[in-house]
């Protein structure tokens, strides 16, 4: 059964101190579907004084003398399961904006973003509860001291398109278990779901000004970063975007975390089993998920000399099967770009990668069979050298470059030769072996045969991919910070 898209939905109101208000400008944002190019509704959009009352609900919401802060954890865990339970209760309705508005196919979308967001929330809301806030030691020169925990401030989260809720979340769930207050700048592309999200804070009954949302462009997520309000910045995007929220915050001495682009390898091992039928799932989902509009895809598949022509057909036969489609429909298992941009930018660099004397194996072009909307066939390129653009820059789209290696030394050689170190994987038969290559990559997560961010531990990347972590115990930490009491 195909999902229907939403209707078409007009927001007049911003969400922002638990109300929703009037915008301080007529600007809307006109979200579009990826499938179709058609209009799914409209929201305002956010200018400088509505990002000002934003930061100062959060603010009041902050510092009151009964405030979030000062909360107990336990009690802030109890808000926080309300939210999740109100975010499943909404959860087809994610599903069908998401998919519209980012062309994410529907069975991604059902894993991806609305289980996933709620997992995370209600494992962030289990760690507040076990949150100890004050540590008393005894002195190396006498006297008690007390080391307290404590939450760092008002929080700017700034999210991108391709997993909105589940990367919001990233942010949200470790920021209110630890006591601080959120504004958040959802992407342009992806603006129909943040006020989804905004309805079940309201009905969840989360107190007022612990989360407000400001829809709009770089230049309000500039001012969000910069506002003398707000105490630390957590983004995710693109690497271009965050060496300038890094400089900025730099500059203000202001605590960030980023988490921002990669290019991945996929090393396949000499014993690596290439039968479909049992590791396709796999390879899809850590090669090609969400239309390979996912920041630690490994789209550098590295393969052995010994076997590079098996490798090559078992990816070629793999891009080859998937079915192409509408994001709403559940068979598609690669939708379209999410703006007409995104499938420029992917489609220059198929040409790039031509011009440099890449071989296509399969895609390479557009879909004969799809008139409207922004896709891209999967596309595989072989004989790829690891110097070229394609093999170098994070192309975010369904384009796979296939790179062969000598031995292990030359494999770990060629996966460390980037400038990301997000995530990667490590495919063989033999999982120990796996695991002791996954050691020598310089990266900050890698999986061997299989690959998913997990709320468990930490996620985040080294070199330009990023700084700080999310998810994990490691995920809260950043939103703390701690006080010495010497008594």
């Amino acid at each position: 059964m195909t999902l229907s898209a939403p209707e078409t939905l007009i927001y007049s109101s911003l969400f922002i101190g638990g109300d929703w208000v009037k915008p301080s400008t007529d600007r809307v944002i006109t979200p579009i579907d990826a499938s179709t190019e058609q209009p799914l509704g409209s929201v305002p959009d956010a200018a400088e004084a509505d990002v000002d009352s934003a930061v100062a609900a959060a603010r009041a919401a902050f510092d009151a003398p009964n405030g979030w802060s000062g909360w107990e954890p336990v009690r802030r865990a109890e808000v926080m399961l309300r939210l999740a339970d109100a975010i499943d209760a909404r959860a087809e309705k994610f599903v069908a904006r998401v998919s519209a508005q980012n062309g994410m196919p529907v069975a991604v979308a059902r894993q991806l973003e609305i289980g996933y967001p709620s997992a995370v929330l209600r494992y962030y809301a289990g760690l507040a509860e076990d949150l100890t806030l004050t540590e008393t030691r005894e002195g190396l020169f006498g006297g008690p001291i007390d080391v307290r925990r404590v939450p760092v401030g008002v929080v700017a989260a700034i999210v991108p398109w391709n997993f909105p809720q589940a990367l919001s979340m990233f942010k949200i769930a470790p920021a209110m278990a630890a006591g601080c207050t959120v504004v958040i700048k959802p992407s342009p592309e992806t603006v129909l779901d943040a006020y989804l999200f905004a309805e079940a804070v309201e009905a969840a009954g989360v107190p007022a000004g612990v989360i407000n949302i400001v829809p709009g462009g770089r230049e309000v997520g500039a001012y969000l970063v910069a506002h003398r309000g707000v105490d630390k910045v957590a983004f995710t995007g693109s690497t271009e975007a965050g060496r300038t929220i890094a400089e900025t915050c730099g500059r203000l001495l202001r605590p960030v975390t980023l988490e921002l682009g990669g290019k991945s390898a996929a090393i396949v091992l000499d014993d690596a089993d290439l039968d479909l039928a049992r590791i396709g799932e796999g390879l899809f989902g850590s090669t090609l998920l969400n239309n390979g509009q996912t920041c630690f895809l490994g789209t550098r598949v590295l393969a052995p000399r010994s076997r590079y022509d098996e490798v090559v057909d078992a990816f070629t036969a793999l891009a080859g099967s998937l079915t192409v489609g509408a994001a709403a429909d559940p068979t598609t298992q690669i939708g379209p770009m999410a703006t007409a941009k995104q499938r420029e930018r992917v489609e220059t660099y198929i040409a790039r990668g031509r011009s440099e004397g890449a071989r296509i194996t399969v895609g390479g072009g557009r879909p004969a069979h799809l008139d409207r909307g922004w896709f891209v066939e999967p596309t595989v390129f072989a004989d790829v050298d690891n110097s070229a653009v394609v093999a170098r820059e994070e192309i975010f789209g369904p384009v796979l470059s296939l790179i062969a290696y000598d031995d292990l030394d030359d494999a770990v050689r060629i996966a460390n030769d980037s400038d990301f170190g997000l995530g990667g994987t490590v495919w063989t038969g033999d999982p120990e072996r796996g695991a002791a290559l996954a050691h020598r990559v310089h990266t900050g997560t890698i999986g061997v045969n299989r690959y998913i961010p997990d709320p468990a531990a930490p996620f985040g990347g080294v070199k330009a991919s990023g700084l700080g972590r999310e998810l994990g115990p490691e995920g809260l930490a950043g939103y703390l910070q701690f006080q010495t009491i010497y008594r």
